[in-house]
């Protein structure tokens, strides 16, 4: 049975944007699983599975139906043995556990600022006026000023990111010799903003840039299939 995954997207339904849900189109890829993607608005989720959940990603399989990113990968884990591993293990688990709140943490906050407006620019009329008011609560700013900080905060962010481009001249991959959950993790956040803003977030030569580029290329590039902002 083809499992349905709930993928956030504005404006474009071809484009979706959503770091999480990045997450779980690289892992159902991984584990080589079909799925139909159901694209999906901010001011739907409420109403997907009989409100299951207020966030997305959501996946049903079956009868089943999961939400929270990580819950579906562990789900994923479990629910096909014999399909590819996203963890190698329950060591695995909990490394991709800590890469995820060291993501959410260090790497987030920036990119989030960075890419604000532009995914204001991203929905449509509704959507767009959700996202400006739920976003300024939370910040307590316009957009605008959030975003303002982002030339001011760059170098800072760049360093910031050091023990992973110190870890990638030991290994390619963050789950080492090939690419494990932790390294979707660490991917939707860079693909996050990639789709939303042409804003120069690394150097070419930076051994980051080098890993993000292979993690476009994984799964028949998927990650490819949605363009970068222009």
């Amino acid at each position: 049975m083809t499992i349905l995954f709930y993928d956030l997207v504005g404006r474009d339904a071809a484009r979706p944007f959503s770091p999480h849900c990045w997450k779980i189109a690289m892992a159902l890829a991984h584990k080589g699983l079909d799925y139909k993607a159901v694209p999906t608005r901010f001011l739907d989720v409420p109403g997907i599975e009989d409100g299951a959940s207020t966030t997305i990603p959501v996946i049903r399989d079956g009868e089943k139906v999961i939400a929270d990113s990580f819950a579906i990968a562990l789900y994923l884990e479990e629910a096909y043995p014999d399909r590819p591993t996203l963890f190698g293990g329950s060591g695995g688990e909990t490394h991709a556990r800590f890469i995820e709140r060291w993501s959410q943490l260090t790497v987030h906050p920036y990119l989030g600022m960075t890419a604000l407006t532009a995914l204001h620019g991203m929905q449509d009329e509704a959507n767009a006026a959700y996202f400006r008011q739920s976003r300024e609560v939370r910040y307590g700013k316009t957009l605008e000023e959030v975003g303002a900080g982002r030339d001011v905060g760059l170098a800072a962010f760049r360093a910031s990111l050091e023990p992973l481009r110190s870890m990638l001249a030991y290994q390619p991959w963050i789950g080492g010799s090939g690419p494990l959950f932790a390294d979707y993790i660490v991917f939707g956040a860079f693909q996050w903003a990639r789709i939303a803003t042409p804003y120069r977030l690394l150097d070419d030569a930076d051994p980051i840039a080098e890993w993000l580029a292979r993690c476009l290329d994984l799964h028949a590039s998927l990650g490819q299939r949605v363009s970068a902002a222009a």
